[in-house]
């Protein structure tokens, strides 16, 4: 701020980078939804990542740019690294770039509202977007789509401030982006040079990371919302969340317990001591079965206070446990 201040840098403009690996089946809606909204891109690249299908015929039938990445193997991080070191030598202090996922839908006034707060707010280094499932999936979606709803009320709660900048659908100040670049095996990890840490397993959550350790301000404003995929199985949701888990432990780790991760192991330990009291509860109600020799059951009683304190006495030889009635093997017959 104090570099820029008093300088006009021209109008805000964005460029939008779409990373895809053969996302045939979903990027038209995901373009189709970004050229059409209010405030349209100045630039759109579609970031093609070894693609087989039908991913780069199809951006270009819409009239947009593509890169194909050269050699890469270290996925979407990779192939974003690569067009990061052609784009960023260019862009000035009031260009914008945003990262969009192949499978993300913008709703209308996302980039309308993410350029105003930019223009209004010189210090924000970034703006990430608010997610919502797509339709379907049956009972699985809607878990997810329930899920989602709960993150971005807590989001909307805390005013926009978040934890990870979604990596469905981001933007950043370039400076931002070249400090970070810069300061990796310096001040954060990974000794690349590259804006994203290819040796992250979620390389969006690493890169929230950094950019919070090193003193930027991001938000998440509750007008930036995009409509994203669900996971349509069990087995794929399992994947996905494994993912996440392992890679968000794996970045703390290498950035270790400093006033920024502080959130995020706080996080971490109670989300660790959930299940263990999950699990330590599973164990209790599993012994209790294996004690008893039959159970009673009051439908009416478990309907209507399931979740009052359990009331346990002894009438003979039965236990009573809240409004379910056993007798234990253990007892006098």
């Amino acid at each position: 701020m104090a570099r820029t201040r008093g300088v006009f840098a021209g109008a805000v403009t964005v460029t939008v980078l779409v990373p895809a690996h053969n996302e045939e089946a979903s990027i038209f809606a995901t373009l189709s939804s970004l050229l059409a909204q209010s405030h349209r891109p100045e630039r759109v690249v579609v970031v093609a990542d070894n693609c087989t299908d039908g991913t780069v015929d199809i951006a270009r039938s819409l009239g947009v740019e593509n890169f194909e990445s050269r050699r890469n193997t270290f996925k979407k991080a990779g192939a974003l690294n690569q067009i990061l070191k052609v784009l960023l030598p260019g862009q000035g202090d009031n260009d914008l770039i945003m990262v969009l996922d192949a499978d993300t839908r913008l709703d209308d006034g996302f980039l309308e509202a993410a350029v105003g707060r930019f223009t209004s707010d010189r210090a924000l280094m970034a703006v990430g977007g608010l997610f919502y499932g797509e339709e379907g999936s049956g009972l699985l979606g809607q878990f997810q789509r329930n899920e989602y709803i709960r993150y971005s009320r807590d989001s909307r709660r805390r005013r926009g401030h978040v934890f990870v900048l979604t990596g469905t659908a981001s933007l950043f100040r370039p400076v931002a982006l070249r400090t970070v670049a810069e300061s990796r095996g310096d001040t954060i990890p990974d000794a690349s040079g590259d804006v994203y840490d290819t040796a992250a397993l979620t390389e969006d959550n690493e890169l929230t990371i950094a950019l919070k350790s090193l003193g930027a301000l991001i938000i998440s404003p509750s007008k930036c919302t995009v409509v994203t995929e669900v996971m349509p199985t069990v087995r794929t949701l399992w994947v996905q969340r494994l993912r996440w888990q392992r890679g968000a432990l794996e970045n703390i780790g290498a950035y270790g317990v400093s006033p920024f991760t502080f959130r995020y192991w706080a996080q971490q330990l109670g989300l660790g001591y959930s299940f263990i009291a999950l699990s330590a509860f599973l164990l209790l109600m599993l012994v209790t079965l294996l004690a008893i020799d039959s159970w009673v059951w009051f439908p009416f009683g478990l309907a209507s206070v399931s979740f009052s304190s359990p009331n346990v006495s002894c009438r003979s030889g039965r236990a009573v446990y809240g409004h379910a009635c056993w007798r234990s093997r253990f007892s006098p017959s």
